[in-house]
């Protein structure tokens, strides 16, 4: 039994991170531990958690499990959970209610949680104090171990808890099950250094540590050759790839030879502010195939509140940077996120949010109260915002940010715009996003799926568009 510990997740050295591409081995006797057995993943949080349970299925079925998306039917039941926010923890416990009484119906399936709640020393304590019957916990560091985990818990019929508090390595051989055939995630690096003070994922994803370029690249062609319109770059701080490698390569030098791939699309995320240079700017402007879309976190337009967020920039500098960003990138679309209700967060602070949202006009925005996460020196923090204030600014927000929505969207009425058709959506038409990322329903054959068409837009909604396929 391994238990998470948040002050060893913490610590940060100079150990030499290993690039392993052996460590990910199904043992003869395991391929078929789940054979004529389904197993059902449900997943929280962002785009890092999704391309996770694309690699937990792959290594699933590697053992013969058979996925269903319905959970009462599955045998073995998964949440790959995330510790952002209050609200995502309160939906895990929730689910697992729900399993509980599956489990009493049928006692032989299997639960388990991973993610980063399970690398949250509370959250594994409470459940292995008072939710004896989930099986197994393991953490982000230990997928590629999911086989052994599984087969212990299933000999020893006890609860199996395996979750490291460790800086990490990078792993290049894990196998994946793709949710798309048109679009792809493709991580470039893992973990972060920043330490937001408010932020518990330096704790759950470990120390900052960047793929190889050749691996990143050889993953991109492979995805080009399978047919794939799209990848997007994941980190949790993109800007800073390379940073902690021995060679002088950094996140513009990894566009420009993805971009050189000739794959059609490319999108990245997260950005900060902090380590957004001008090498990157010059080459999204210069690659049609590196998309006009940035995903820009603020978080609070205060100076004051900056700093105690350890956000590590200025209101100033961080409209600087928005300036050059729409100066250099010919219809570039930009969307952030932004707290409210920070610990010691005044009028004026808020004032200070709402000022940037006027002059940034951004074309949506993720808004959220602040929620303390336990061992983040915000939570220590003196909240003197009542609940009910930051419900207030928290709408008031909503109401500037909708407004400057719809006024985007409007532009695009009448012009002809690229879209990347993905699916069908519930009422049964097409839909695909445009180049700036905006959802687009489309009435249309679904031999367009998969396909980039021209598409006329006929109406504006303040969250998505309508169009027609241009011949």
């Amino acid at each position: 039994m391994n238990l998470p510990d948040l002050k060893e997740a913490r610590k940060r050295t100079n150990k030499e991170i290993l690039v392993k591409t052996n460590d990910y081995i199904v043992k003869e006797n395991l391929k078929e531990l789940g054979l004529g057995k389904k197993y059902y993943i449900k997943t929280y949080g962002c785009q890092m958690n999704v391309h996770d349970s694309e690699n937990i299925k792959a290594i699933l079925e590697d053992m013969s499990f058979e996925e269903t998306d319905k959970f009462e039917d599955a045998d073995l039941i998964l949440l790959n959970t995330c510790a952002i926010r209050e609200n995502a923890h309160n939906k895990v416990f929730g689910f697992l209610g729900r399993v509980k009484h599956l489990k009493e119906k049928k006692p032989h399936i299997i639960s388990g949680i991973c993610g980063c709640m399970a690398q949250e020393e509370n959250v594994v304590q409470k459940i292995k104090d008072k939710y004896k019957w989930v099986d197994i916990i393991f953490g982000t560091h230990n997928i590629y171990n999911l086989p052994n985990i599984l087969f212990n818990s299933m000999t020893r019929k006890e609860q199996e808890i395996e979750v490291f508090s460790i800086e990490g390595d990078v792993l290049e051989n894990l196998p994946v099950k793709r949710d798309s055939k048109y679009k792809a995630w493709v991580n470039i690096m893992y973990g972060c250094d920043k330490f937001c003070t408010y932020c518990i994922v330096p704790y759950t994803r470990g120390k900052q540590r960047s793929r190889m370029p050749a691996y990143i690249i050889e993953e991109v062609k492979k995805l080009m050759q399978d047919g794939y319109k799209e990848v997007t770059l994941l980190g949790q701080n993109v800007n800073a790839y390379g940073k902690d490698l021995n060679i002088d390569y950094k996140m513009g030098d990894l566009l420009r030879d993805v971009a050189k791939t000739g794959i059609p699309r490319i999108r990245f995320m997260t950005s900060h502010p902090w380590d957004f240079d001008d090498d990157m700017i010059k080459v999204i402007s210069e690659y049609k195939n590196i998309m006009p879309y940035i995903h820009l976190p603020l978080q609070s337009g205060s100076d004051r509140i900056l700093k105690l967020m350890g956000r590590r920039y200025t209101k100033d500098k961080y409209l600087k940077l928005y300036d050059k960003l729409k100066r250099s990138i010919p219809g570039v679309a930009i969307t952030t996120d932004i707290i409210v209700g920070f610990p010691g967060e005044t009028e004026e602070d808020f004032e200070d949010t709402l000022e940037v949202v006027r002059k940034c006009q951004y074309d949506s925005a993720f808004t959220f109260i602040f929620s303390p996460r336990e061992g983040t020196p915000a939570a220590l923090m003196n909240d003197d915002v009542t609940k009910e204030e930051k419900d207030k600014r928290l709408y008031r927000l909503n109401e500037l940010v909708n407004e400057y929505a719809n006024i985007n969207n409007q532009k695009y009425l009448g012009k002809k715009v690229k879209v990347l058709i993905e699916g069908i959506g519930e009422k049964g038409n097409l839909f695909g996003y445009t180049e700036t990322m905006k959802l687009v329903n489309v009435d249309g054959d679904k031999s367009y799926i998969g396909e980039i068409v021209d598409v006329q837009i006929t109406d504006i909604k303040t969250w998505s568009l309508d169009g027609k396929i241009v011949k």
